[in-house]
């Protein structure tokens, strides 16, 4: 009885047209899997399934949607190994350079074809978030200066407040003023 090809539990099967009888060595095994595969291998693994999800034909390998998956790959790889190295200062930068490379084609994927894009979010779990109208890096000295031009503009309005109650009071004491005196008796 023959089987095919696959990943099982975690390990390459190079089973092709091999009977079932025939057991392989745990060392055979244990060297075929992808425990003792390079990082290359897995990485290699890994960018090929994201990118059979959203790939159109089988010989597509440059479109928009291929490239989004290939930089989402890179992106999660590039996650793990800041998880354990946490002061690899140039991976971080490649990854957020990576992920503005995405965030351009994604844009680009969303204004052209919307369809498209959203199956590509969905099928690779990437969350699409609009980027800011405005931004500007916040240093220490734009933050003292935003909290000294609030800390002003509540005063100003504090004052204007009390001007605009002292000006009711006075036009009520008019208004009471001229009641009194036009109603002859």
């Amino acid at each position: 009885m023959a089987t095919g090809c696959g990943v099982g539990a975690g390990r390459l099967s190079l089973c092709c047209g091999v009977e079932e009888d025939t057991r392989t060595d745990d060392v055979v095994q244990r060297l075929l899997s992808l425990e003792m595969a390079s990082h290359r291998e897995k990485l290699q693994l890994k960018t090929s399934l994201l990118v059979e999800k959203v790939r159109r034909s089988p010989i597509d390998v440059g479109s928009t949607e291929v490239q989004i998956a290939i930089l989402t790959a890179k992106i999660r790889n590039y996650q793990e190994h800041l998880q354990l190295h946490r002061k690899d200062k140039t991976n971080k930068r490649y990854m957020l350079l990576a992920i503005d490379r995405r965030k351009k084609l994604l844009k680009y994927l969303r204004r052209t074809r919307y369809e498209v894009f959203e199956n590509v979010c969905t099928q690779l779990g990437v969350q699409y978030t609009f980027p800011p109208e405005y931004y500007r890096k916040a240093t220490q000295r734009w933050v003292a200066k935003k909290a000294l031009c609030l800390k002003v503009f509540q005063e100003v309005r504090k004052i204007r407040a009390a001007e605009r109650q002292r000006r009711k009071a006075v036009a009520a004491e008019r208004e009471q003023s001229v009641s009194k005196e036009g109603t002859p008796v």
